[in-house]
């Protein structure tokens, strides 16, 4: 149960590589990935866990083995956060940075396409800002996102 079939540093190694992989893969797919969650994004994210189980632990089932990849991932999340929290190119190179998505009541579209916004999720920013689309001073497509809505004055 605590014997591990392969080095630990090769868990080390596995942990990081996909970490890193998916990172990336999760940066190039846009905002709405680590935003609000529909759900087929969550059958997305639970089968990209499936997907990559295996070659996270590279056929090691060991307890010792699951504890060191857990401590991995957790030191690799809390390093990326440490570093983008001291380096604000960094942090906007792996979160992203806000977007404006509209102003004064009109929506700019082709900012909505590239971002993979529907109406629907415009339309619903409206609403728990309460705010028509005649108020919008600003519409933000923020780094996490979420949409944030600010009205006129």
């Amino acid at each position: 149960m605590f014997d591990l079939q392969i080095s630990p540093w090769e868990l080390l190694a596995r942990a990081a590589l996909i970490y890193v992989a998916l990172l990336v893969m999760v940066r190039l797919s846009g905002k709405r990935t680590v935003g609000q969650f529909t759900p087929f994004d969550l059958l997305v994210v639970m089968l990209l866990s499936e997907a990559v189980s295996n070659g996270l632990s590279g056929g090691d089932d060991s307890v010792a083995g699951a504890w060191i990849l857990a401590a991995a991932l957790i030191a690799m999340n809390a390093t990326i956060a440490f570093i983008g929290s001291r380096h604000k190119g960094f942090e906007r190179l792996v979160e992203g940075s806000p977007v404006l998505i509209g102003r004064d009541g009109h929506w700019f579209n082709e900012v909505l396409r590239r971002h993979r916004l529907s109406k629907l999720d415009v339309e619903k920013a409206l609403r728990e800002s309460d705010c028509a689309l005649s108020e919008v001073r600003i519409a933000v497509l923020e780094s996490d996102g979420s949409i944030s809505i600010v009205k006129k004055d």
